[in-house]
């Protein structure tokens, strides 16, 4: 559905790395789906559904025993959508996220490379990966990641479905579902 390639980023080691978000959200592989369910199950409750919301790749080069190399790697940012019931503390977690969500960025710039923007120069959204709804922490580093507005609202369109009986995010997709 969409593509962010980030700056390149000086390491620690003398190396640098590039890395590509693309963004889904797709069906879950056979392989999530087992994980989500799984995971649920230990925490008490059932599997709804499992979103696959982005895979981060990271393209590292450098030095390795004084011999050019090259590196990579790919996370696939998954949500299992288990029966968790809706939070009563919805507001104060939206608020704790607003409120902080200028230094998260700026931290995450730190790691990453600048937080995306659009042609127009506004920030992209901070999507929460465990939906504050359900119970997503607002400011934890793993909770959130930054997303294109159109890819925003189709993620947060499609959350109520995840959670929803039945539906398509019960049905496992594809191994990998986009092509670099």
């Amino acid at each position: 559905m969409g593509k962010w390639v980030g700056p390149v980023v000086r390491t620690p080691d003398g190396g640098q790395l590039r890395t590509t978000i693309y963004y889904g959200p797709w069906q879950c592989s056979a392989a999530f789906l087992s994980r989500c369910e799984s995971k649920c199950a230990a925490q008490g409750h059932a599997l709804m559904g499992c979103m696959w919301l982005a895979d981060i790749k990271g393209d590292w080069q450098g030095r390795y025993l004084f011999m050019p190399a090259e590196a990579g790697g790919r996370l696939a940012i998954t949500h299992c959508c288990c029966d968790y019931p809706k939070v009563a503390d919805g507001q104060w977690r939206r608020n704790t996220w607003q409120s902080a969500r200028e230094s998260f960025r700026r931290k995450w710039s730190s790691e990453f490379g600048e937080w995306p923007k659009t042609n127009g120069g506004e920030n992209w959204a901070g999507h929460h990966i465990f939906d504050l709804a359900h119970g997503g922490a607002p400011t934890a580093a793993g909770n959130v990641i930054p997303v294109p507005g159109d890819v925003h609202k189709v993620l947060t369109n499609e959350y109520p479905a995840c959670y929803a009986p039945g539906g398509k995010w019960l049905a496992p997709g594809p191994e990998r579902p986009y092509a670099d």
